[in-house]
């Protein structure tokens, strides 16, 4: 069956032949101009003041200032004898008021009848 197919396809060339010859020589001439346009090309020569207008001029920050140079001393005493507050605790010499409890509404309860359930 294999040999029959072979004899067959050697009688009857492709009618297309004239198309896939123009296609590869079509593929081929712009290849060959691609390639020959990338070879002709000559990269421009870099001059020495080419980034003067890109390129901002460089200049050293200033130094950071020591922590050693500020007053170390006066601030940790600042810091010592800060009192720290704490939620809840009254401050010294005033009345605290009562906390209020946000979760409940004593009007709803006011409101609700005696034997009701939710």
């Amino acid at each position: 069956m294999f040999g029959q197919s072979m004899r067959t396809s050697a009688r009857n060339p492709p009618q297309d032949l004239s198309r896939i010859m123009t296609d590869n020589t079509t593929a081929d001439l712009v290849q060959d101009m691609y390639l020959k346009e990338l070879k002709a090309y000559k990269t421009p020569p870099v001059k020495a003041n080419d980034a003067e207008g890109q390129v901002q001029k460089f200049s050293m920050p200033k130094p950071p200032t020591s922590p050693e140079e500020a007053d170390i001393a006066n601030d940790l005493k600042a810091y010592e004898d800060q009192v720290p507050e704490v939620e809840g605790q009254a401050v010294a010499g005033s009345a605290g008021a009562p906390e209020e409890d946000w979760f409940e509404d004593p009007e709803d309860e006011a409101d609700a009848p005696s034997g009701a359930a939710h």
